[in-house]
C-alpha cells in the first residue's frame, strides 16, 4: 500500500504541477512562462517526486513507465495493475483538482483544451496521426533508455533522478508544440476526461504509441546495455 500511495501521490504532482503549469502561468498576459516553463514545470515535479518518494516505489509515475520497466526485466508483473490504477487515480485527482481551482475563478467561462494532447485539429501547431504516433513512440522509447540506463547498478549513485527530470524537460521542449506532449497514459487520460468532446476521442493515440514506445526501449536495454 505504502507503494500504491507514494505513486498516486507521485502521479498527482506530475499532473497537478505539469498540467497546472500550462493551464494557469504559460499564457499569463506579459509573465507567462510559456513552453520552456511548462517543460521545466513538468521536469521538476517528476525530479522532486523521485527524491520523495521515488524510494517507495521506483518513482513510475506512469503508465508506460511501469510497462517499460516490466519489459527491461525491472518490474515484476504482477504488480502492474495496481501501479496503473494508482497512476490513474493519482492523475484524475489533480486533474480534478485543476478544475476546480480553474473554474472558481471571477471571470471563468470555459475550461478550453485543458492542458490535454491531441492530434489533427487538436494538435497545437497542427501536427497529423501519423506524427503524433512517431513523435509519442520516440520520446517514450528514449524516456525509458534514460530511466533503464541512469538507475542501472553501474551508473552513478544519487542522480538519476536529475537526468529523468531532465529528459523529461527535454521531451517537452521537443513536443509541445506537436501533441502537447504526453508520454504519459495517465496524464493523457485525466486532462481529455475534464476537456472531453474530440480530445477523448484521440486517447487511444496516447496509449498505444508510449506504451508501444517503452516496451521497446525496456526490450533494447536488456539485450544491449543492461550487462557488462
Amino acid at each position: 500500500m505504502k507503494k500504491l500511495f507514494a505513486e498516486f501521490f507521485g502521479t498527482f504532482w506530475l499532473v497537478f504541477g505539469g498540467c497546472g503549469s500550462a493551464v494557469f502561468a504559460a499564457g499569463y498576459p506579459d509573465l507567462g512562462i510559456g513552453f520552456v516553463g511548462v517543460s521545466l514545470a513538468f521536469g521538476l515535479t517528476v525530479l522532486t517526486m523521485a527524491y520523495a518518494v521515488g524510494h517507495i516505489s521506483g518513482g513510475h509515475f506512469n503508465p508506460a513507465v511501469s510497462l517499460g520497466l516490466w519489459a527491461g526485466g525491472k518490474f515484476e508483473a504482477k504488480d502492474l495493475l495496481g501501479y496503473i490504477i494508482a497512476q490513474l487515480v493519482g492523475a484524475v485527482a489533480a486533474a480534478g483538482a485543476l478544475y476546480l481551482i480553474l473554474t472558481n475563478k471571477a471571470d471563468f467561462v470555459t475550461i478550453g483544451g485543458f492542458a490535454a494532447n491531441g492530434y489533427g485539429d487538436l494538435s497545437p501547431d497542427g501536427y497529423s496521426m501519423t506524427a503524433a504516433l512517431i513523435a509519442e513512440f520516440l520520446l517514450t522509447m528514449f524516456f525509458l533508455l534514460i530511466i533503464l540506463g541512469s538507475t542501472n547498478s553501474r551508473a552513478p549513485k544519487g542522480f538519476a533522478p536529475i537526468a529523468i527530470g531532465l529528459g523529461l524537460t527535454l521531451i517537452h521542449l521537443i513536443s509541445i508544440p506537436i501533441t502537447n506532449t504526453s508520454v504519459n497514459p495517465a496524464r493523457s487520460t485525466s486532462q481529455a476526461l475534464f476537456a472531453g468532446g474530440e480530445f477523448t476521442g484521440q486517447l487511444w493515440l496516447f496509449w498505444v504509441a508510449p506504451i508501444a514506445g517503452a516496451i521497446v526501449a525496456g526490450f533494447i536495454h536488456k539485450a544491449l546495455f543492461d550487462k557488462e
